[in-house]
């Protein structure tokens, strides 16, 4: 396990676009809910897309979807559900206080946005929040090939100092099954997080 920030009382904002993925960014929700983390989720309207198709979600009634999906948290208060239009959002402000922000996955037409301080809708303004106010900012790329403009723009905000996690699994823990390689990255992106997790077997530590 890698050392990290206590889950009391912490807030993370995640986002999830309209990547190919959409299981990245669900299974990372449920592990910060997991972890005693208050959520702030946002989703792009290509998100919404994304998780009917991959995950056959239901997405008519989009808030009534959301307490599906994580109904406990939900029921104890440790979830909010921000709409994509609601740019008055309490996470559209910098004096809104959290840990960060995670965009899982991250498409290229939203990471373009980002780089570009098109702040557009309540997913690209809070991330320009994180941005300007110097809190974490850690985006997971999911396409390929890579043209040449995405590599610029993802390279534009790794000097700004956004960590780039690109949904890249590793095989070298193992991995038996889709649900392995997907805890791996999300895995990955707490590591980025500083948030302690057992997602995957770490080199050098065969046991654990």
């Amino acid at each position: 396990m890698v050392s990290g920030i206590s889950a009391s009382a912490k807030r993370w904002v995640v986002g999830i676009t309209g990547a190919s993925g959409a299981i990245y960014g669900v299974t990372l929700c449920r592990q910060l809910l997991n972890a005693g983390f208050h959520l702030h989720l946002v989703v792009s309207e290509a998100g919404w897309r994304v998780l009917k198709e991959e995950l056959g979600w239901n997405v008519t009634n989009r808030l009534e979807c959301i307490n599906k999906a994580f109904d406990s948290a939900q029921a104890e208060g440790r979830m909010t559900y921000h709409p994509l239009g609601d740019i008055g959002a309490s996470i559209a402000s910098g004096s809104f206080r959290c840990e960060g922000m995670a965009i899982v996955p991250c498409s290229m037409g939203s990471l373009s946005a980002i780089a570009s301080g098109a702040s557009t809708n309540l997913l690209t303004r809070a991330a320009d929040v994180m941005l300007k106010e110097g809190r974490p900012l850690l985006l997971v790329p999911r396409e390929t090939p890579l043209n040449a403009i995405h590599l610029e723009n993802m390279l534009k905000l790794a000097r700004l100092g956004v960590r780039i996690i690109p949904a890249m699994p590793a095989f070298y823990n193992g991995p038996q099954t889709l649900d392995d390689v997907v805890d791996f990255i999300v895995g990955k992106t707490m590591d980025g997080m500083g948030i302690e997790h057992n997602l995957y077997r770490r080199w050098g530590h065969p046991n654990e």
